[in-house]
């Protein structure tokens, strides 16, 4: 009789187990950001519904705000960091394309030799690693993964630049997704739009960095005295196409949400809670109109006080609705990313 291999045994279902968050203790108002461009307090309100934003320190890092939204959610599902089988972190800010912050966050936490990686799907990545997460336990591979949404979105600010920079905020969101009884997340509802890639940019690539680097350097070595004002400040900054992308947001998420309802077998009226990403007020609301969620169904609206801060916004604002609202324990949840790329990401959870 020829061997055979061995394979994992299965899990027949997954579900998030337990949430965490970081908030970084400086507060951004939009007086503050007044400074900077033409606008006011009561135009953001109006087109952002942004009331403060969160922002981290010089001494803050993306490590540190994983690292305690990570140690939040473990503490909340009960397990240590030796029971992790897999890290995952969503973000686009960490400064080093290689290595990891996973890797880092894994071994500031205890979870070594948990396999490490990092996702970046921007807005979207937490609900990109989910699908990975639910996927991981169901097939066997691991019984615990630890999913970390994290960006320190104020080191990629130009604060002067009107169609990004007010909206951003700092901070972590972190869930563990692990083996369940019963089904705990739907199958997934992810793709992307590449024919939009550029609505959301930045305004260097790292080739154009590398460049403009050599450039100022060989300036400064030619001509001491040319005026330092006079070189372009190659550091990259984000930007976006703001009606392109609340237009795409608005009309082709609320496809995208009915799909992941349709996915999950479950109705809006069947909902308890509603996690979009925050990227926007208006999109928020519009997207809940779109779906006809009855007045029953909970709407997270952290932007008010955290803005948008890409991959970390659905685990930061699900586990502020866990704590602000016991009741929605064992109730479904909708969650859905979308972002830069632009990628999109949807699953019906049940809240821990």
């Amino acid at each position: 009789m020829s061997p055979q291999l061995l394979t994992p045994t299965p899990n027949a279902y997954s579900a998030i187990l337990g949430t965490g968050s970081f908030r970084p203790d400086v507060v951004v108002t939009n007086d503050d950001v007044c400074q900077w461009i033409d606008s006011s307090d009561e135009w953001i309100r109006q087109r952002t519904g942004i009331i403060t934003r969160h922002r981290a320190d010089a001494n803050t890092s993306v490590l540190d705000m994983a690292q305690g939204a990570a140690q939040a959610a473990l503490e909340d599902a009960g397990i240590s960091a030796a029971q992790l089988d897999t890290v995952i972190v969503a973000t686009v800010t960490f400064p080093h394309a290689t290595p990891s912050a996973a890797a880092a966050l894994a071994d500031r936490l205890g979870a070594t030799p948990a396999p490490a990686y990092d996702i970046s799907a921007a807005c979207a990545g937490y609900c990109y690693a989910i699908a990975q997460a639910d996927a991981l336990v169901r097939s066997g591979l691991a019984q615990h993964v630890l999913v970390v949404g994290v960006e320190k979105l104020s080191d990629y600010i130009d604060n002067t630049e009107r169609t990004i920079s007010f909206l951003l905020g700092d901070g972590a969101g972190a869930v563990i997704v692990g083996a369940s009884p019963v089904p705990g997340i739907s199958p997934s509802v992810w793709g992307s739009d590449g024919s939009k890639w550029n609505a959301i940019s930045m305004t260097h690539s790292q080739l154009e960095l590398r460049d403009s680097l050599l450039g100022a350097t060989e300036l400064l070595e030619s001509a001491v005295d040319e005026p330092l004002e006079e070189l372009a400040n190659p550091w990259p900054t984000l930007r976006q196409d703001g009606q392109t992308v609340f237009r795409w947001a608005v009309w082709e998420m609320a496809k995208m949400a009915r799909e992941a309802l349709a996915e999950a077998g479950v109705k809006a009226e069947d909902l308890a809670a509603f996690i979009p990403h925050q990227a926007n007020m208006r999109i928020i609301d519009e997207l809940a109109k779109q779906l006809k969620l009855p007045d029953t169904v909970l709407v997270a609206r952290d932007i008010a006080e955290n803005g948008n801060t890409s991959a970390a916004s659905i685990p930061m604002a699900m586990d502020r609705m866990r704590k602000a609202h016991p009741q929605l324990s064992g109730k479904f949840a909708l969650q859905i990313g979308f972002g830069a790329g632009l990628v999109f990401g949807a699953q019906v959870v049940l809240l821990p």
